[in-house]
């Protein structure tokens, strides 16, 4: 997983605002398999490896619920080391009775897709190697076939469910966003990402270090955006590490140069895009 560490640029956390905290981190670590690393009444924090927090659900005293037909998040995308371990996921989710809301082959990886019990969308995937990925003109392919569901599941026969995989990470994030144009500005010339798919006017895809992608972005459905709080429901902010300390202050340059603010925290920096989602940046 080369593309999920230095120097890559490259998502690896998430935050939720959500309406019950019990019912969810039941879903988040009976279902999905994650371990909570620490937790107090209001805020629970989740791990695959162990030592580094993935996923952060935090409790809302608020009423504002997220609607499919605004902003935010579409689905965060947990990446598996392998096939047989996707394998094992499935098994285990179809097994719990919890529903999938999909599955697809995209030649760069298979994916499974299903939602939280809050509707928070979700993907795990494993990646094919990059040398099967195939690029024409800067731009990766990738398709929405149906996935070989028996194929998976004879890849894990012998793997036995313990949770999720130590190894996993959070692949990529996927947003619905009010405006492409002004996200390809936000997310290309100021965050710093390549562009390496288009589709129509309605996505885009960008990553760094050649992946298939880090981040996607859509204007399906043609989303509203809203006037988040700390209080609102589904996504509160996810991280970007940046490989050194002079690549993240080259992004801040580019941040000021499009117009963005930015502000200064203990550990990292946080900046809002177009669409009022607010991204935090660190230096892995």
């Amino acid at each position: 997983m080369t593309f999920h560490q230095s120097p890559s640029t490259y998502t690896k956390h998430v935050h939720l605002n959500v309406a019950d905290p019990s019912h969810i981190t039941t879903f988040y670590k009976n279902v999905l398999g994650l371990r909570i690393l620490n937790q107090t009444p209001s805020v629970v924090n989740f791990t695959a490896n162990g030592q580094d927090i993935i996923l952060t659900i935090e409790q809302s005293s608020g009423h504002s619920k997220h609607l499919p037909s605004e902003t935010g998040l579409y689905h965060m995308a947990f990446l598996v080391p392998s096939k047989k371990e996707l394998g094992a996921v499935f098994k285990h989710i179809h097994s719990s009775g919890h529903p999938f809301s999909g599955a697809s082959d995209h030649n760069v990886s298979e994916a499974l897709y299903l939602n939280d019990v809050e509707g928070n969308g979700i993907e795990i995937y494993y990646d094919r190697s990059p040398d099967q990925w195939i690029w024409q003109n800067n731009q990766v392919e990738m398709t929405i076939d149906p996935l070989d569901i028996e194929s998976l599941m004879a890849s894990s026969e012998q793997t036995i469910w313990s949770g999720m995989p130590e190894g996993t990470v959070m692949g990529h994030i996927h947003l619905r966003v009010a405006n492409l144009t002004d996200a390809e500005t936000f997310y290309v010339h100021g965050l710093g990402f390549d562009v390496v798919n288009r589709y129509g006017t309605q996505a885009l895809f960008v990553s760094s270090n050649s992946y298939h992608h880090h981040m996607a972005l859509n204007t399906w459905g043609q989303p509203s955006s809203i006037k988040r709080n700390e209080q609102t429901l589904g996504l509160k902010n996810f991280s970007i590490v940046y490989p050194s300390e002079k690549v993240r202050q080259d992004v801040v340059t580019q941040l000021a140069n499009i117009g963005s603010s930015i502000l200064t925290k203990d550990d990292y920096l946080s900046v809002i895009d177009p669409s009022g989602i607010e991204i935090q940046l660190f230096v892995g």
